[in-house]
């Protein structure tokens, strides 16, 4: 038989194999539920990964340089004094501009100040654990991506706080002008700032030199954000900071620190998502093959037709395998869809395992996400209709015939 010929016979037979799943449209249907099913489990628990990513991608900018203490594995570990920070502010590379219309320029680092407060959920009223960040002046030039989105911004040496877009949707008592009592003092919300959804929109600020007293943590600090001249101007600024003798203390790019932060979290993630999905695609894979034995046991006249008509066996193989390819598929689809539909933007909060505070952000489903969906569902398709397959081609032709 030459290859052309096969490759008719292949044709011939596949379509006539999809142009009768109207007539097995009921176990069809099941399966094609099912395998959306699992794609849209798998998808939408991909999402949260993917969107806890992007929350803390968004965070980081390459310009900034962010120091902390020798060997802390994150700000809540590490404690820089005030000489110290005095120091750092003094260093080459990192870039002077105003902190304010008509005031002198000056170097653009920021001392902060990270604690957790204790705020009620919207969704269920228990209390979590909220990030407090104590900033300098030079804080918002050196992320130039925030914006006033409501209210303003807390005035310098009074008990005001400026709250995050996503906090105050997530936590209760955050809205602009309520009141709250954290640490020794009590707070007044001003305003609430958005940051392109990175992750300082989870957090909660105010003036590092307030938030000291209040949590008696004298002229300490734990972070020092300083805004380069320009990312090339990294390597001499970290250079002069850690051949200093006066100084202990560990210099990262903002985008490295926030890119390493999470990973634990995603790694769980992911690999739950992929255990549920399996767990689930096993009994997909059932209804493939229960879905696949029947259109084979239906066309037994048809397929022993075509043998006997001189149709080879991989043309049965390729249409019963491309039956089932094209359940899965379109299972496939229906499934990423229904979640990107229902999931991508949903927003939620979980704890951030490095720094034990909540982290608000919106579940991603992505093309690649997507992507991954429909080749799982393929690889179901594939391993519902193999059996099913061989067996329409082990059919004995006269026997098939005789049974039908």
């Amino acid at each position: 038989m030459s290859l052309a010929n096969g490759l008719t016979q292949v044709a011939a037979v596949t379509l006539t194999a999809l142009r009768t799943i109207p007539q097995r449209r009921g176990p069809s249907l099941a399966t094609v539920t099912g395998i959306a099913g699992v794609v849209a489990v798998l998808v939408a628990v991909l999402s949260i990964g993917e969107g806890f990513r992007r929350t803390l991608r968004e965070a980081g900018s390459p310009r900034n340089a962010l120091v902390m203490r020798a060997g802390s594995d994150s700000e809540m570990m590490s404690v820089l004094v005030g000489d110290s920070v005095d120091i750092i502010a003094q260093a080459p590379g990192i870039a002077r501009g105003a902190t304010a219309p008509g005031e002198a320029a000056v170097p653009l680092s920021s001392a902060e100040l990270f604690v957790v407060v204790d705020v009620p959920k919207s969704t269920t009223g228990t209390p979590a654990n909220v990030p407090l960040r104590g900033v300098q002046p030079a804080a918002f030039a050196a992320r130039p991506e925030l914006t006033i989105v409501e209210g303003r911004a807390f005035e310098w040496g009074r008990n005001e706080v400026l709250v995050g877009d996503a906090a105050r949707r997530q936590f209760r008592g955050l809205e602009v002008g309520s009141k709250v009592k954290w640490g020794e003092n009590v707070w007044t919300v001003v305003g609430a700032f958005a940051a392109n959804g990175a992750i300082w929109e989870s957090e909660i600020w105010t003036d590092a030199r307030v938030l000291q007293p209040a949590y008696r943590r004298g002229n300490s600090f734990q972070t020092v954000v300083a805004r380069l001249e320009s990312p090339d101007a990294f390597d001499r600024f970290k250079d002069a900071l850690t051949k200093d003798p006066r100084l202990d203390v560990q210099v990262l790019r903002e985008s490295e620190y926030y890119g390493n932060q999470g990973r634990t979290l995603q790694a769980v993630i992911r690999n739950l998502g992929f255990v549920l999905a399996a767990l689930m695609g096993i009994g997909a894979v059932f209804g493939a093959l229960n879905t696949m034995y029947s259109a084979v046991a239906a066309r037994t006249r048809e397929v022993a037709t075509l043998r006997a008509l001189g149709f080879g066996r991989v043309a049965v193989v390729v249409s019963v395998l491309a039956e089932s390819l094209c359940l899965a598929l379109a299972g496939a689809v229906i499934g990423a869809c229904g979640a990107w539909l229902f999931f991508d933007g949903y927003r939620t909060s979980t704890l951030n395992w490095d720094t034990f505070s909540q982290v608000s952000f919106a579940f991603d489903v992505t093309p690649a996400l997507m992507a991954q969906g429909v080749a799982f569902a393929l690889v179901l398709g594939l391993a519902g209709g193999i059996l099913p397959a061989i067996r329409a081609a082990r059919l004995p032709v006269t026997a098939a015939l005789r049974e039908a």
